[in-house]
């Protein structure tokens, strides 16, 4: 398989990743194993797929989950099983509850009609695209899991926002999606700890940390490519001086950050935003 390169880390590792990232994805789509994967799901729904046939097969569902960025949730054929049957009820107001978005998109293109799935040829396509996307996400992952952190945010933050959601609905989003939370929190300078507060608790948190530190009241804001961008700057100023602070000083760390890839003007910003 194609390993990506990432000759740097944080921001600068980040722009040369953005700047390459069409010729090293097409790279790793080119890899045999992948196209074989890809091959092998268009194959399987080229045809009517029962439910029973889709859940037994393993690598028919690691390629689909995966698509949907829900790779390594194949062990929950229980679940999933639910999902589907919840999806093909038009009367069912489950997936709206369970308030996470790509279960609910896996449920909406896979939900089974008279016990069959039946995929078109535009969805076969998208999902076998989104199959090398996420599957490339995890390659990035395994040379930088921070560059990984940063593609899922910048391809998951728009969906987990949607249309027409109210803001509560939104932060609870956040805060379920563990890759985006890690995003935000890292971002936004919040404590791992807060995960212990009730989740009315954690979502205020939040939200007073998206005001103060990213300087918007609106949190459907967070999926303007500006705020995208801002977001994940942050993400990697603060991941290099966490990686840092073992060996330099809080000074260095200021230092890091007025000469550092956010640019001088970035590093002021954010040094008397308080962090």
């Amino acid at each position: 398989m194609f390993q990506p390169v990432i000759p740097l880390t944080g921001n600068g590792g980040w722009k040369f990743l953005q700047s390459t990232y069409d010729r090293q994805l097409q790279s790793y789509v080119n890899s045999p194993q992948l196209k074989a994967d890809q091959a092998y799901f268009k194959e399987k729904f080229a045809q009517p797929v029962s439910t029973e046939s889709f859940l037994d097969d393993k690598r028919l569902l690691r390629v689909t989950l995966t698509a949907f960025d829900l790779g390594g949730e194949e062990w929950k054929r229980g679940f999933i099983d639910k999902v589907l049957k919840e999806a093909a009820d038009p009367e069912s107001t489950w997936l709206a509850r369970l308030n996470n978005a790509q279960y609910t998109a896996f449920g909406e293109a896979f939900k089974p009609v008279n016990g069959k799935i039946t995929i078109s040829a535009e969805t076969l396509e998208k999902v076998a695209a989104e199959y090398a996307a996420e599957s490339f996400e995890t390659a990035v992952g395994d040379v930088d899991e921070s560059m990984r952190l940063a593609l899922n945010y910048k391809g998951e933050i728009a969906g987990l926002i949607g249309s027409g959601s109210s803001e509560n609905a939104i932060l609870y989003r956040i805060l379920g999606d563990v890759p985006v939370r890690t995003v935000m929190e890292s971002a936004l300078n919040l404590p791992e700890s807060i995960r212990t507060l009730p989740i009315e608790k954690q979502a205020e948190i939040l939200k007073e940390g998206i005001e103060k530190r990213l300087g918007i009241s609106d949190v459907s804001d967070l999926a303007s490519a500006e705020q995208v961008e801002k977001v994940i700057q942050r993400f990697h100023a603060m991941q290099s001086i966490a990686n840092s602070a073992a060996t330099y000083s809080s000074a260095s760390n200021a230092l890091t950050l007025l000469n550092g890839s956010l640019g001088g003007q970035g590093g002021i910003n954010l040094l008397l935003s308080g962090l």
